[in-house]
């Protein structure tokens, strides 16, 4: 069991730490000279049954409030600390606010230094803190009188055996999700390397393990673990870790950084919360009003952007999304602290809702409904539903989030939300499985797949009303303007599944509705059957305009007014103005480009036999219509996105 101290400066916390101990957590000379803590202080002391009780004595001076925060993130139990003399200070309600923030739920307070006041005092402070804790979790927590610089003091031992009650019914923490350590503390030792220690938040770790940090996504090897200021083979969740990593220098971490396994690795930098501001923090906060936030270990500034309404106000709930300076790492249920702008006083704090919050439309009906399934999800007082602190795994949580996903949702979101591995999260039925690239895979129920698919034909005859002469659009084309959002495998899938349907049908590039048809004359279709022939047989490098136009002995105009016209309907693509390709040759071509290591003009000119030029302006057209991007010199084959195959069979993918 991990307990928190707080309270104001000068209440013993430190010695009453050293009187449950046996450990002087004050070990910089600083703190020594001063008589204040101003470091995260550690100690250990066995309990019966073999548990080990561990304790992070914070600082208690307002300047270190930032301090405090990254030491109380993940504990067990808090242990409030309160001079009989002194009472209730300001760092006793700062402090307090602080836990209730965090969402620590259990504790118990300390009424120290009773050896310096008279039973009246203490009668009249014992007073004052029921009333202080009446409307808190703490409510009717007991209050244990001592003097913790008095060897053997009464007091002491009842709160020691009391924290050895409390740890036997203290309830498990989740060791089957995703391993999370927030590091407070780095540092080197001479022939071991870096080491990290901070409290596990989840999962579990073993000596050999591959994690990442985060930010950054650095992988690390653990080297060896202490757990809880004993060696071991493995951590779980709930401990105190040191663990010694291969792979980091000291400098590459700090206090704040995130040790994860590599699955949660990636990072934002926005976060959607649930927001609370304290009753008594001042002034509302509007859009962009800056704020310090404390998360885990780390510390950061950010902006404010209210989502449900245009200020978030004292002493009222809302959601609102954090934009921060730098990416920062969370998941779903990690609580944080609020402090001003000027790092003056602590204002308020919440829950994360989504941890890669939107950077468009953050306000849209569909977006506040995701947000509501998050809720829902992870037990937020907005969104309601399960526990608070952790996300929900049961199918039904998982349901609704993909209800509240148009477009799908990737495992690999998934995971980062839910923090379980892919193999422990419950898939509803109903759900399609996509292939992504890179092992992913898109989890998209048949409802969102047919809204897509009725969307795609409602936009499809919406095209055919306004340009009645085209045949349709190309695939792509049609993706950009039915859906332009979705993932390109999804799109793929849904339209393959039209065509295999019946339900639309390619006439070349084009996809049209199987009424919808674009009829050529007698004498037009004649020319078009001389004029097909002459572009395939040039296949890579076929005739311009002009030159079938002088071989056919037709009039250039009436060729070219046709070629775009069998472009409309999808017959043949132009790639440049008077230069039509037939739809085989064009399709080959872009197979020759899927397969080059490294598709550059040269390259591709070579694979191909055509001149620099031809090469170049094909390379742009592929850009063009979105089958490659250019990244510099190389153009690149868009992760499964599909090229007509030419015959109108189907689709090629990489």
């Amino acid at each position: 069991m991990i307990v928190g101290t707080a309270g104001h400066i000068d209440h013993g916390k430190t010695s009453l730490t050293r009187a449950l101990t046996g450990v002087d957590t004050d070990r910089l000379k600083e703190e020594k000279q001063r008589g204040i803590s101003i470091e995260l202080g550690y100690a250990y002391a066995p309990l019966e049954d073999g548990v080990i009780l561990g304790i992070i004595d914070v600082p208690g001076h307002e300047k270190f409030i930032r301090t405090m925060a990254a030491g109380i993130t993940g504990i067990d139990f808090a242990l409030l600390v309160i001079a009989a003399d002194d009472g209730i200070m300001p760092q006793t309600l700062e402090h307090l606010a602080i836990l209730r923030l965090l969402g620590v739920q259990r504790g118990a307070v300390a009424l120290n230094k009773v050896d310096r006041t008279t039973p009246e005092r203490l009668q009249q402070v014992q007073a004052e803190i029921d009333m202080l804790l009446a409307d808190t979790a703490f409510a009717g927590c007991p209050v244990f009188p001592t003097a913790a610089t008095v060897p053997g003091d009464a007091g002491v031992t009842a709160l020691r055996l009391h924290l050895t009650a409390a740890s036997r019914i203290l309830p498990a923490r989740d060791e089957h999700r995703l391993f999370r350590l927030g590091v407070d503390r780095v540092f080197t030792l001479a022939g071991q390397g870096t080491v990290v220690t901070g409290t596990a938040l989840a999962g579990s770790v073993a000596v050999g393990d591959t994690l990442a940090l985060a930010p950054g996504g650095r992988e690390v090897r653990v080297r060896s673990i202490h757990a809880q200021n004993r060696a071991a083979g493995e951590g779980r969740a709930g401990q105190r870790l040191a663990l010694n990593l291969a792979g980091a220098a000291r400098d590459e971490i700090e206090r704040g950084s995130w040790v994860v396994a590599p699955a949660l690795a990636a990072c934002s930098l926005r976060v959607d919360a649930e927001l609370t501001l304290l009753p008594g923090s001042g002034a509302a906060l509007k859009a962009w009003s800056p704020v310090h936030v404390h998360l885990g270990a780390a510390h950061h500034t950010a902006n404010i952007v209210p989502l449900d309404a245009d200020a978030v106000l004292p002493g009222h709930t809302s959601r609102a999304q954090l934009v921060f300076e730098q990416e920062v790492h969370a998941v779903p249920g990690d609580r944080f602290v609020l402090r001003n702008a000027q790092a003056t006083q602590t204002i308020g704090g919440g829950m994360v809702l989504d941890p890669f919050g939107a950077a468009r439309k953050r306000r849209s009906p569909v977006r506040l409904a995701w947000l509501d399934a998050l809720g829902a999800f992870t037990g937020s007082a907005c969104g309601g539903g399960a526990r608070a602190g952790g996300a929900a795994e049961g199918i039904g949580g998982i349901g609704s989030l993909l209800a509240c996903s148009p477009h799908g949702l990737p495992m690999s979101a998934l995971v980062r939300l839910s923090q379980l591995p892919p193999a422990r999260i419950d898939v509803p039925p109903g759900v399609r499985r996509i292939p992504l690239h890179g092992g992913d895979e898109l989890l998209v129920g048949d409802a969102a797949l047919a809204r897509l698919q009725r969307h795609a034909l409602a936009a499809l005859a919406d095209f055919h009303a306004s340009s009645p002469d085209e045949t349709g659009p190309e695939l792509w084309r049609l993706k950009r303007i039915a859906s332009p959002d979705s993932e390109d495998q999804l799109w793929s899938h849904a339209m393959s599944a039209l065509l295999s349907q019946g339900d639309i049908r390619r006439h070349g590039n084009a996809l049209h509705l199987p009424g919808h048809s674009v009829e050529l004359s007698a004498s037009e279709q004649a020319l078009a059957d001389r004029l097909l022939p002459e572009l395939l047989a040039g296949r890579y490098d076929p005739p311009w305009v002009r030159t079938l136009a002088a071989t056919l002995a037709v009039p250039e105009d009436d060729v070219r007014r046709l070629l775009r016209k069998l472009a409309r309907a999808g017959a043949v693509t132009q790639v440049v103005t008077d230069l039509f390709y037939h739809p085989a040759p064009l399709a080959e071509l872009a197979q020759i480009i899927a397969q080059l290591e490294d598709a550059q003009a040269a390259s591709f000119r070579d694979a191909a036999g055509l001149g620099r030029k031809r090469a170049v302006q094909l390379l742009e057209y592929f850009d063009r219509v979105g089958y490659t991007r250019r990244v510099r010199n190389t153009h690149l084959v868009r992760p499964w996105k599909a090229f007509p195959s030419g015959d109108g069979a189907g689709l090629q993918t990489r």
